[in-house]
C-alpha cells in the first residue's frame, strides 16, 4: 500500500475505517429498502426508483430513470474507485510482486470458479437460469470490512488486508466478465468514439498532464459513449482509472491517489449504500418460506456461501501445503477459514451482476435478491461467529 499525504493516517488503515464504516452504512441502507418494500411506503419506493427522468441517451436502455441514474452512472463511479484501488495495489501494493500476489489470485480465482460450477449444478443447467452462473463470483468487501470491524482487534491485520486484496482481485475478474459477457448489440461508431476519448486520456498521460479535469472529462464522455455502445457502462470507470497518472516516486502528488482519496467516503458513505437502497428492495408479498428451495434462489445463496469457502479456503490449504504461497502471518486455521465464509458476502457485485443477467426479469430478479440476501447473512454470520470464538495464535 502507498502513502497519503503528511498528516493523513496510513492508506491500508485509512482504506480500511472507511470500508468499515461504509460496511455498516451499506447494511443499514439494505435493511431500510427490505422495510420500505414490505410496508406501505412500497408504492412510493418502487414508483421512485422506475421514475423516468429522461432523457434516452441509449436506445437499447430506452428513457433514463432514478434505478438507471444509479445502477448505469453512479455504479460508473464506483467502478472508478475499484479501478484505482487495483492500479494502486499492482503498481505499490500488495499485487506488486510475484510473491505477494500469488495467494491472493490463486484464492481469488478458485473463490469465482467454485460458486459458479455450484450455481450451475444446482440449478441444473437450466438454459433459462444460465445467464446468472457469474452472480456469486465477487466479495462485497465493504459488507466484509464491516462485519471485521464488529470483531476489532480479535482480527489480525494480516488477514483484514488478506481478505481485501482477494476482494481486490476478485473485482477485476467481475469487471472482466461484465465486459466480455454481459455485454450486447454494439453500437461500433459509439464505441470507435469511446476508443479515442480512451486514446486521447492515454496520450495525456504519455505527456505527463497531472491535473485530474481532462481526466474527469474524459470520463464523464467515455461514459456517455461506453453507454451508448452496447457495453455496459460501468467499464467506463475502470478504463478511465487504468489511465490516471500515478508516480511512483511521489506518492504525496499523483493524480490517482489524490483523485482516489476525494472518492472513497463519496463512495462508501453515499454510492454504495444508495446502490444498495435502490436493489436489495424485495417485496415478500405473497411469498412462502418455499421461496428458498427455488433453483434460482438456492443456486445463489448455496453459491455464495458453500462454493466461496470451498473456492478460497480450500485453495489457500492447498496452495500452502504444496509451497506455493504463505498463509497470512499472525493468522491461525480457524481465523483464515473465517475470512473464507465472509467472502461468501457478495451484495453489491452480486446484485449488481444480477441485473445484467435478468434484464427486465421483475420476478427473477426477486429471486436473485432473496438468494443474494441468503447467501451473503448466512456467510456474514456463521464468519462472524467462526472469528468471534477462533484461537488468536497460530497452532
Amino acid at each position: 500500500m502507498t502513502d497519503r499525504p503528511e498528516g493523513a493516517g496510513s492508506a491500508p488503515r485509512d482504506f480500511l475505517e472507511s470500508e468499515a464504516v461504509g460496511g455498516i452504512v451499506l447494511i443499514a441502507a439494505a435493511a431500510l429498502a427490505m422495510i420500505a418494500a414490505n410496508s406501505p411506503l412500497a408504492g412510493a419506493y418502487f414508483g421512485m426508483l422506475h421514475h423516468e427522468t429522461g432523457p434516452i441517451l441509449a436506445s437499447a436502455i430506452g428513457p433514463m430513470t432514478v434505478h438507471l441514474w444509479i445502477n448505469d452512472a453512479l455504479m460508473a463511479v464506483f467502478f472508478l474507485l475499484v479501478g484505482l484501488e487495483i492500479k494502486r495495489e499492482l503498481i505499490g501494493g500488495q499485487l506488486a510482486s510475484g510473491e505477494r500476489r500469488r495467494l491472493p489470485i490463486i484464492a481469488a480465482a478458485a473463490g469465482m470458479i467454485c460458486p459458479a460450477i455450484l450455481y450451475l449444478a444446482v440449478t441444473g443447467g437450466a438454459a433459462d437460469l444460465r445467464s446468472g452462473w457469474a452472480i456469486p463470483a465477487a466479495t462485497d468487501i465493504a459488507f466484509a470490512i464491516g462485519v471485521l470491524a464488529l470483531l476489532g482487534s480479535r482480527i489480525p491485520p494480516s488477514l483484514k488486508l488478506f481478505l481485501t486484496t482477494v476482494a481486490i482481485v476478485d473485482d477485476m475478474g467481475a469487471v472482466a466478465i461484465i465486459a466480455v459477457f454481459y455485454s450486447h448489440g454494439l453500437v461500433l461508431l459509439a464505441l470507435a468514439g469511446a476508443a479515442i476519448v480512451a486514446g486521447g486520456m492515454a496520450a495525456m498521460n504519455r505527456f505527463g498532464v497531472i491535473r485530474l479535469w481532462p481526466y474527469l472529462v474524459g470520463f464523464a464522455l467515455l461514459w456517455l459513449l461506453v453507454l451508448m455502445s452496447g457495453v455496459h457502462a460501468t467499464i467506463a470507470g475502470v478504463v478511465t482509472a487504468m489511465l490516471i497518472p500515478i508516480r511512483a516516486s511521489d506518492h504525496h502528488g499523483s493524480p490517482l491517489h489524490r483523485l482516489e482519496h476525494a472518492l472513497n467516503p463519496w463512495v462508501a458513505y453515499a454510492i454504495v449504500p444508495l446502490f444498495g437502497f435502490a436493489n436489495a428492495g424485495v417485496s415478500l408479498n405473497g411469498s412462502s418460506a418455499s421461496v428458498l428451495i427455488e433453483p434460482l434462489v438456492l443456486g445463489i445463496a448455496l453459491a455464495l456461501f458453500v462454493g466461496k469457502q470451498i473456492g478460497i479456503f480450500g485453495s489457500i490449504s492447498l496452495a500452502v501445503r504444496f509451497g506455493l504461497a504463505r498463509a497470512p502471518g499472525g493468522a491461525s486455521w480457524a481465523q483464515i477459514y473465517g475470512v473464507s465464509l465472509l467472502a461468501g458476502i457478495g451484495f453489491t457485485m452480486s446484485l449488481f451482476i444480477g441485473g445484467l443477467a435478468f434484464p427486465g426479469a421483475g420476478a427473477m430478479m426477486d429471486e436473485v435478491k432473496i438468494g443474494v440476501l441468503a447467501g451473503s447473512i448466512l456467510s456474514a454470520v456463521t464468519g462472524y461467529a467462526v472469528l468471534r470464538f477462533a484461537p488468536r495464535v497460530t497452532p
